[in-house]
């Protein structure tokens, strides 16, 4: 499989290391993937953490800390691949993200939960790349149209995530159920949003590469994806078994241990189904409700007045290790993890 290009950013590796919050795609993996020749990512999402202030002023601490874990991501990159980040749309101070990763001098913003309406508006005057995360050709032809008739512009690439991916999902409860048949609706929304870019290719004279996410675990589901017409991938459960891999070595234990009898749908306080792994935490909140002492003020859909547990603390909690307190998010074929392996072992498994 050769490289790509999207606009002046090369990838000797068609691989997107998709973002993985909170604190799981940071420096040290985003990095690791980039120095491989692929698109390194780092996610947005309370990316200050662990920072002494976070506690006191989350917003400030995660502001603070993003440019810097920027910066060593670059650093561990060296001169290959590129750092990007990925900005969930319903984030609070959602602008105030992006701004602030360009000006640290990411490569691209990746960006999705939600359709990102306003981000071409964001990254005015820089060379920062952007795409729409999508899970239907439905959604890619919105975003598209949006962009192209309030900003003049076009999406640089596209990444397409199908049910099969880990956290948030675009899709229903229903369509999760039955996950060969929605497979199949999937790849024929892959093929009709190609025949979408297209359009939008000619009319900007430029490629817009397409990336399909979720489920990519094999060279085969690699193969798969080109078969379709799509031009890369975009992989992150697999990542999270690795060595690089900016989580506890517990939370990443999690991935080894799980089979399909423990991946669970779960509902999000964001009002979105979610896939993670099923453990004690999981168990209590499909039954009950955890009480929420304090509010990190991080997601625009969530209420903490009827939520029923903090995102934001569960997930925190995981990637410490605490998984008795913890949300592990997970894609529905992580029981083919069966070991920690390094960044460049996995890179050399999935790209022919």
């Amino acid at each position: 499989m050769s490289g790509i290009h999207i606009g002046d950013i090369y990838l000797e590796k068609p691989v997107i290391q998709g973002g993985m919050g909170i604190g799981v795609s940071r420096s040290y993996l985003a990095g690791a993937v980039a120095r491989e020749g692929g698109m390194g990512v780092l996610s947005t999402a309370q990316i200050g953490y662990d920072a002494p202030l976070f506690r006191e002023k989350p917003e400030v601490a995660n502001l603070q800390v993003l440019p810097i874990e920027i910066k060593k991501a670059r650093y561990i990159a060296g001169n290959s691949g590129a750092i990007a980040v990925n900005i969930m749309s319903v984030t609070q101070l959602y602008g105030t993200y992006v701004k602030e990763a360009v000006k640290a001098g990411v490569d691209a913003i990746i960006s999705g939960a939600g359709l990102p309406v306003d981000l071409p508006e964001h990254v005015k005057g820089s060379n920062v790349k952007i795409a729409p995360v999508v899970s239907s050709k439905k959604a890619a032809a919105v975003i598209m149209k949006l962009w192209d008739k309030k900003y003049r512009r076009a999406a640089d690439f596209l990444i397409m995530e199908s049910p099969y991916s880990g956290g948030h999902q675009g899709y229903r409860r229903e369509d999760l159920a039955d996950l060969e048949h929605t497979c199949r609706i999937f790849d024929e929304d892959v093929r009709q949003t190609i025949a979408l870019k297209k359009q939008y290719e000619k009319k900007y004279e430029k490629k817009i590469p397409l990336f399909i996410a979720g489920g990519i675990f094999t060279r085969e589901d690699t193969l798969h994806a080109m078969e379709l017409g799509a031009d890369g991938i975009q992989v992150g459960s697999r990542f999270i078994a690795t060595k690089e891999c900016d989580a506890s070595d517990t939370y990443k234990q999690a991935f080894v241990w799980a089979g399909p009898e423990d991946l669970v749908i779960i509902d999000s306080p964001v009002g979105m189904p979610a896939r993670a792994i099923r453990n004690p935490f999981v168990e209590r909140m499909l039954h009950g409700a955890d009480e929420i002492s304090f509010c990190y003020n991080c997601l625009k859909a969530c209420n903490p007045q009827t939520a029923k547990y903090c995102i934001s603390q569960a997930l925190i909690n995981a990637v410490k290790g605490d998984l008795d307190h913890g949300l592990i998010f997970c894609s529905a074929k992580v029981g083919q993890i069966y070991k920690i392996q390094t960044v460049s072992e996995v890179m050399k498994e999935l790209v022919p």
